[in-house]
């Protein structure tokens, strides 16, 4: 076994822990924190495929700006046990139900696994996720809609400040 597919099961069985403690924790804070270790998991097979931007923006928007503001809300809302709405049987239930149906899906695929093995990836080899690359198609041949999209989000900025200014 390579190096690579070493680390790959690693990450793999790391990122499926780190997951199922999301789910298990009792605590919302830890809960917050083991989605972070899931999502550096993730970014790590980012760049097992040789996909530097996905790697990058992985990092940056979700386990730094979206995970801050995850604790933000949990911080705010001031949870504790009274607060806490008791679940019915049917909601038990409909859990239940959603939850045989995932593993359903999970084992149906599987099960066509081993047909896609014969289709495998180009790993470490062509330009497709490299950033150099993005960024040059993206300042040749969208520089318009990408100026456009630019302009959009300085608006959207300047809007959200002008709603949340005190008179």
């Amino acid at each position: 076994m390579g190096t690579t597919q070493l680390l790959f099961w690693l990450l793999s069985a790391l990122s499926i822990f780190s997951a199922m403690m999301v789910l298990i924790s009792k605590n919302p804070v830890h809960s917050v924190l083991w989605l972070v270790l899931v999502f550096f998991t993730i970014s790590g097979h980012y760049i097992l495929l040789n996909a530097q931007f996905l790697f990058i923006v992985n990092l940056i928007v979700y386990a730094g700006a979206i995970m801050v503001l995850f604790l933000f809300v949990i911080m705010l809302m001031n949870l504790n046990k009274d607060a806490e709405p008791q679940k019915s049987i049917w909601m038990k239930l409909a859990g239940a139900i959603s939850g045989g149906s995932l593993l359903l899906i999970f084992v149906s695929v599987v099960r066509s696994a081993s047909e896609m093995q014969s289709k495998q990836a180009l790993l470490k080899t062509g330009n497709i996720g490299l950033i150099d690359q993005l960024g040059k198609t993206l300042f040749s041949e969208y520089v318009i809609p990408f100026e456009i999209s630019s302009v959009l989000f300085l608006s959207a900025m300047v809007g959200a400040v002008a709603i949340g200014k005190k008179h």
